[in-house]
């Protein structure tokens, strides 16, 4: 199969998740083949019914596509899937790419890039922010890591899955990007909390103070969406609390590693943790103000310091 640079290369992807589902038909709606693989024949079959040809495993895709796409749910997972038995390594061609759009390690990225590259493979780093919305609308932000020359051969797959994307540098450079926008909404999410827990506990309507604040700089996405959730007690998942706090598992051992205190991403991060030990790992992360809440409950009498 001739491997080339334009818009008319075979795609595969693996991993028809929230996020995944979406961006592969996305793929398909643009006008490109696409061969798909995933565990469970629920989450498939609307692949299968917009045309996406399914194959019985990832080494299946692999030998049909020339840019390979995955989106998963953690390191291992990434892992297994690229080099396990059946996995991407087992069929993909030297010239193929390995296009790894999940939420994992920057260090296990670079291993893996490396890895590949002793075949011949190359491999981009592109995980994403914007929630099943984004993954739906064909609006998510891509954080891209890799050689220049191909992110641009990927670059016009991108455009059929997002908007804002950004070649950040090399392999693992778009990860170490993502673990970024997880702090930022980590910690924007705890103080969006705090800041409803404040309107609450003081009798003020706080709607009206979430109106307020849309208006100045504390105005945000974070405040405009997630807010609400915290006032109208609806936590339909965008972004499940266990994945989040999955991310900040990343986080913190990339700042461990590099020897950083980082005590927002920390507080938040045991917020994630106090939501997953209520059950409530399936509820979306702005699921921090109830655990914010049930701490407050169980000291009334803490006074702030």
């Amino acid at each position: 199969m001739t491997q080339n640079s334009s818009a008319g290369a075979k795609l595969g992807f693996i991993g028809p998740g929230i996020m995944g589902q979406p961006m592969a038909l996305n793929l398909k709606k643009a006008g490109f083949e696409v061969f798909g693989y995933g565990r469970k024949p629920s989450r498939t079959q609307i692949w299968q019914d917009a045309g996406i040809t399914l194959c019985d495993s990832p080494a299946d895709v692999a030998r049909l596509a020339d840019i390979i796409f995955t989106c998963v749910s953690d390191t291992p997972d990434v892992e297994a899937v690229i080099f396990g038995e059946n996995g991407i390594l087992h069929g993909a061609r030297a010239g193929s790419v390995v296009v790894d759009m999940s939420t994992i390690s920057p260090a296990a990225t670079r291993d893996f890039a490396a890895r590949l590259a002793e075949k011949g493979i190359e491999m981009i780093d592109a995980p994403v922010s914007g929630g099943e919305s984004g993954a739906i609308a064909g609006t998510l932000s891509i954080m891209a890591g890799g050689k220049g020359d191909v992110f641009a051969r990927v670059l016009p797959y991108f455009e059929a899955m997002g908007k804002n994307i950004v070649h950040v540098g090399t392999n693992g450079a778009g990860q170490v990007a993502k673990s970024c926008n997880q702090i930022v909404v980590a910690v924007t999410i705890e103080a969006v909390a705090e800041a409803m827990l404040l309107a609450e506990k003081s009798g003020v309507d706080g709607a009206k103070v979430r109106q307020a604040l849309l208006g100045g700089f504390a105005g945000s996405k974070i405040l405009e969406v997630h807010g609400n959730r915290m006032l109208s007690d609806d936590y339909k998942p965008g972004f499940k609390a266990a994945l989040h706090r999955k991310d900040m598992g990343i986080v913190l051992d990339a700042a461990q590693a590099l020897g950083l205190m980082l005590p927002g991403a920390i507080l938040a991060t045991a917020h994630l943790d106090a939501v997953l030990a209520a059950g409530e790992g399936e509820q979306d992360s702005s699921a921090i103000f109830k655990a914010l809440k049930r701490e407050q409950d169980k000291n009334p009498q803490r006074k702030a310091v």
